[in-house]
């Protein structure tokens, strides 16, 4: 049945923000359409955070785990930062959310934290890095940017997005990075693909770079990597997406790196970009699309069966 109204959950009937105090979004503020950002209320994942990993939440005591890349984290407020696009049930579920309700769950930080957070200073602060985020990709990479900052490490960064109402964290990107903004239509900035900029950089203005980390959608990170390879540019990608349960227990993140099987959850989520078999890492990801689908109409599914 497309919507066992009988079957259904208390929960997604009835659902209600849980009212624990530990988890609270103490602010939330909506950044484009469907992208929302939350300060969430966390003191203990905050002092542990580091850039590149990522945090588990639930919105309710029934709800799905899900796997967030920390976008930002304050230690002294005791604060850290998710943006969430709404795409299915869980997503819309945090999302309607508001200021002072909570999360069920935090769990975090998980996952490895990016390779140059364990770099000698002086060898960090002699490399060029080129960083290319894609949509909601472009938070994760905010926090790495910004810890660069912070150690001496000026960064280029490119930001794409379909159109000019789709890009996010600008503002604060610019802050700490050299911003190059790419759109599709051309609303904003560079019209075109990240990739054509990217060629722009590298092979117009001949600006040489020690790595590429890209973050954002798969297709796009592949096509990344297919630029970077003729110029045996060191590419690092993160496969944050394909993530399910994130303590390597179900296998959904299983991705192949270099004819070896890995587990994103454990293993990454960053990569050797070059290594990455993409096409079945995208295989992968459209494995529950049809299971995403039902449970989402269910959840916006409004019951008539009785006339109310």
């Amino acid at each position: 049945m497309r919507y066992p109204c009988g079957n259904r959950s208390e929960e997604t009937n009835n659902y209600k923000p849980n009212t624990n105090e530990m988890f609270k979004i103490v602010e939330k503020r909506k950044l484009a359409e469907n992208i929302y950002e939350m300060k969430i209320a966390a003191e203990r994942v905050a002092r542990a955070a580091q850039p590149g990993q990522f945090v588990i939440v639930r919105s309710g005591e029934n709800s799905e785990r899900i796997p967030l890349t920390i976008a930002d984290y304050d230690t002294e407020a005791g604060t850290v930062t998710i943006v969430t696009q709404t795409i299915g049930m869980s997503t819309k579920k945090i999302c309607a959310l508001e200021e002072g309700d909570s999360l069920a769950d935090f769990a975090g930080p998980l996952g490895r934290p990016s390779e140059f957070v364990h770099m000698p200073l002086e060898e960090l602060r002699q490399r060029k890095y080129l960083f290319v985020a894609g949509g909601v990709g472009t938070a994760p990479v905010y926090p790495q940017v910004k810890w660069l900052k912070a150690h001496g490490v000026d960064c280029d960064v490119i930001i794409g997005a379909k159109t000019k109402d789709m890009l996010i964290y600008i503002d604060e990107m610019k802050k700490v990075g050299n911003v190059h903004i790419a759109t599709d239509d051309g609303s904003e900035g560079y019209k075109g693909m990240v990739t054509g900029l990217m060629k722009e950089l590298v092979e117009v203005e001949g600006r040489k770079y020690d790595e590429c980390v890209c973050i954002g959608p798969m297709i796009m990170m592949k096509f990344v990597c297919l630029t970077t390879k003729p110029w045996e540019l060191q590419t690092t990608v993160s496969l944050n997406a394909l993530m399910v349960d994130g303590t390597g227990m179900c296998g959904a993140c299983r991705v192949s790196v270099g004819g070896k099987t890995l587990f994103t959850c454990v293993d990454g989520p960053e990569f050797d970009g070059h290594q990455v078999d993409f096409d079945e890492a995208m295989r992968r990801q459209a494995m529950y699309k049809n299971q995403e689908r039902t449970a989402t109409e269910n959840y916006e599914h409004k019951c008539n069966c009785y006339g109310k």
